[in-house]
């Protein structure tokens, strides 16, 4: 299914054994754009940190109440590497809570997660690992903030669109199918959805998202009503107007462009919620 980042922030986090904190963001792959980590906040307000949860651990979540089940313990999770929020997360720290966690990490594979599509493929014992060659020529850091994502500006090929304001991810291979874009600006009050794979470059330092469509292109795309589930019958509609391979048989898989910025010139915040999306 579906489901809107925006709708599950804040929802309370339950280990095995308990409650441990709540939902305080994700952490999104720029190339890939699927969802690595979520960031759990836990402890209370002397005691609180902040770390990374990775989907390989996400079980079913109860989206009536609002709780996100994982399959660790309250022990495990609280002494996992907490994240440093005032630096970008690295490949050693990724390195670091795989060890921790015993499961390969997922980069330098075919798949998205690995060997294939879904995370919790991830703790196969059938993976044949990457090649050292793939793994050091992808040692770059790479996760970006959905808070941080959101404002980013959306430009079309003839003029600017509006703004990103939250992301649409399947939550099985917590890849992120669309981008939601407010047009509001020259549209009242109308939102459309964007694939990540028609986009054509993301610059970090100028918080801008190119897309290869135009201004009336997307002005005149299928509505979208926030309040009602994105279901096959709108994807295909709006796959059809766009004249794009669908993703569900075998179409483009979400990869953009991302500007790189030399190592000193990293933002410093990179790790800085439900429409029931059903399909």
């Amino acid at each position: 299914m579906l489901r809107s980042l925006k709708a599950i922030e804040k929802y309370l986090i339950s280990a095995r054994d308990g409650d441990i904190g709540r939902v305080a963001d994700f952490l999104l792959d720029d190339e890939h754009w699927t969802v690595r980590y979520l960031v759990a906040e836990t402890g209370g307000l002397l005691g609180r940190r902040r770390v990374l949860i990775s989907p390989v651990f996400f079980r079913k979540a109860n989206w009536g109440t609002q709780r996100f089940h994982l399959d660790l313990t309250k022990d495990k999770i609280e002494n996992s590497p907490s994240v440093e929020l005032d630096k970008p997360v690295s490949r050693q720290h990724e390195r670091d809570y795989s060890k921790y966690h015993g499961y390969p990490h997922y980069w330098g594979y075919s798949g998205v997660w690995g060997m294939g599509g879904h995370p919790g493929l991830l703790t196969s014992t059938t993976q044949s690992a990457p090649s050292p060659l793939e793994v050091e020529a992808r040692d770059d850091m790479h996760l970006r903030s959905v808070n941080e994502l959101r404002g980013y500006h959306i430009q079309g090929k003839d003029a600017a669109v509006g703004h990103v304001v939250d992301f649409i991810v399947d939550d099985e291979s917590w890849q992120v199918r669309y981008l939601v874009v407010d047009t509001s600006h020259w549209w009242f009050g109308r939102k459309v959805l964007i694939a990540p794979h028609w986009t054509s470059r993301v610059d970090w330092s100028e918080k801008k998202i190119d897309v290869d469509l135009t201004r009336d292109q997307i002005k005149d795309s299928p509505e979208w009503n926030a309040e009602a589930p994105v279901d096959r019958e709108y994807e295909e509609r709006l796959y059809d107007y766009y004249g794009r391979a669908i993703y569900w048989e075998g179409g483009a898989t979400p990869v953009a462009k991302p500007v790189r910025q030399p190592p000193e010139q990293q933002p410093s915040d990179a790790t800085h919620g439900a429409h029931h999306v059903q399909r």
